[in-house]
């Protein structure tokens, strides 16, 4: 299987640390930037043009707005695109391929931790499944709106998860903890309820740590207070709109 990567920004370099395992071309036309990704990952071919796409599954990890302009040669043996809010019917119109695939992985791509959706052709279903579970863990969807929904969770849900763990740091410094080591605490601490969460349904969790009138239930009644739950559902249907928006 030759893969060819359109776009080596954040999220396309974050993925290529899994993705480099593969016989994989890069397509990157920033000179500095080339010579990096070669340095990081001797074994893949990096390129400043875009080649004859015949031969490849073309992963598209490129700004939405770019695609306008975008123009490649050939017909390419299937399409991954990343690119949020842009319809399988539009990626059709615009590229050749013998099938295609949406997928909104996220920056846990970076660690081979993402959880990626997709959706599209069921003749592309098993090699994109396959690429892309090198970055992480895959869920198959049955329409794009339902990656619209996954995008608000995947997609942007760790830059709020990010704000959690930074306001969970400024307590921790508030009270009189060290900054560096209230991150390490906070890091570990998602990790350990992540894994607990594959298996533990979240309210039985929380069940299970709130003891009667004790820290953790002072501490939930404050986030109540503060609307937290309620501002989270929020947030999830704001990024929903706003992705179908976009398409």
């Amino acid at each position: 299987m030759k893969l060819l990567l359109i776009g080596a920004g954040n999220m396309g370099g974050a993925m290529l640390k899994g993705l480099s395992s593969y016989d994989i071309t890069v397509v990157e036309a920033y000179e500095k930037r080339a010579q990096e990704l070669q340095e990081l990952y001797p074994a893949i071919t990096v390129a400043n043009e875009i080649p004859l796409i015949d031969d490849f599954i073309v992963i598209l990890a490129i700004k939405p707005q770019s695609l306008e302009h975008l123009e490649l040669k050939g017909f390419a043996k299937g399409l991954i695109s990343i690119l949020a809010g842009v319809t399988l019917s539009k990626l059709k119109s615009k590229i050749d391929a013998k099938a295609y695939v949406r997928a909104m992985p996220n920056m846990a791509a970076m660690v081979q931790k993402s959880a990626t959706s997709l959706c599209g052709d069921e003749e592309l279903k098993a090699e994109a499944l396959e690429v892309l579970s090198s970055i992480g863990e895959c869920f198959w969807l049955e329409s794009e709106n339902e990656l619209d929904i996954a995008t608000a969770i995947a997609g942007s849900a760790p830059a709020w998860v990010a704000l959690v763990a930074e306001a969970l740091s400024d307590g921790a410094v508030k009270l009189g903890l060290k900054r560096e080591l209230s991150y390490k605490y906070v890091a570990q601490l998602f990790f350990g309820v992540g894994e607990v969460l594959k298996t533990e349904h979240p309210a039985l969790l929380k069940d299970k740590v709130t003891s009667p009138n004790g820290t953790t239930i002072a501490g939930i009644a404050k986030l109540e207070e503060g609307g937290v739950r309620d501002s989270f559902i929020k947030a999830t249907e704001a990024a929903y709109k706003k992705a179908k928006k976009l398409s």
